[in-house]
């Protein structure tokens, strides 16, 4: 999943950028308002993780231009401000969730994986399709109850597509989904990805719609 972290404090934002990344997430990270409001106009994220404080323009300006503008990407505030008021009004002006500076990084990743759950409208914490499991939280695969083994760049990419089973992603946007900004990507890295999940899943897993992109069918 790719998540779009604004924090103006570059120690914060390279230890959550780090951290998240080692949890298996992708993360983009910008230092104000304004480089975020040209990202998100620019690029396709998962979820938002901002900061209130931030140059250029506020973190709750741009919450409320993303709302009026319809965008319902997923909002988790991380902030310093701790009074209920500064909750009560962070929530009301459309963020989802609402996190206290210091935080701890694991409660940091187990509530943007309950954002992605409500968002996909999941309840169970383990994804689940025909006799794939998978789970965000240990980054854990079984096929047909037998362990399976997959790299960081194949569960992302299996995570993008059981998001919306049956929904065609193409190259771009599965690239999209599994890389950062300045991360090298071979002009051919999605089509091996595909190859091996589909060794390992069964050659009719993950569907080819020709010129146009991938899908796992519907349960």
């Amino acid at each position: 999943m790719r998540l779009l972290l604004v924090e103006d404090d570059p120690m914060i934002g390279a230890s959550v950028q780090k951290g998240l990344r080692q949890d298996g997430f992708t993360v983009d990270w910008v230092r104000d308002g304004q480089a975020a409001e040209l990202a998100l106009g620019s690029e396709s994220y998962d979820l938002l993780l901002l900061d209130l404080g931030l140059p250029k323009k506020s973190g709750l300006d741009l919450l409320h231009t993303l709302r009026t503008r319809g965008n319902v990407i997923p909002v988790l505030i991380l902030t310093a401000r701790d009074a209920v008021a500064d909750r009560v009004k962070g929530l009301d002006s459309g963020a989802d969730d609402y996190l206290v500076k210091p935080f701890d990084l694991d409660e940091l990743a187990a509530r943007i994986r309950a954002l992605l759950r409500r968002r996909a409208g999941r309840a169970d914490p383990v994804i689940r399709h025909r006799e794939l499991v998978l789970n965000p939280a240990t980054h854990e695969a079984s096929f047909a109850g037998t362990p399976l083994v997959l790299s960081a760049r194949e569960f992302a990419l299996l995570e993008a597509l059981l998001d919306r089973p049956g929904a065609i992603l193409s190259r771009a946007q599965l690239e999209e989904r599994i890389y950062g900004w300045g991360e090298e990507i071979e002009s051919n890295a999605v089509e091996v990805y595909i190859h091996s999940l589909r060794r390992k899943l069964g050659a009719d897993f993950i569907k080819n719609v020709r010129g146009v992109g991938y899908r796992v069918p519907k349960g």
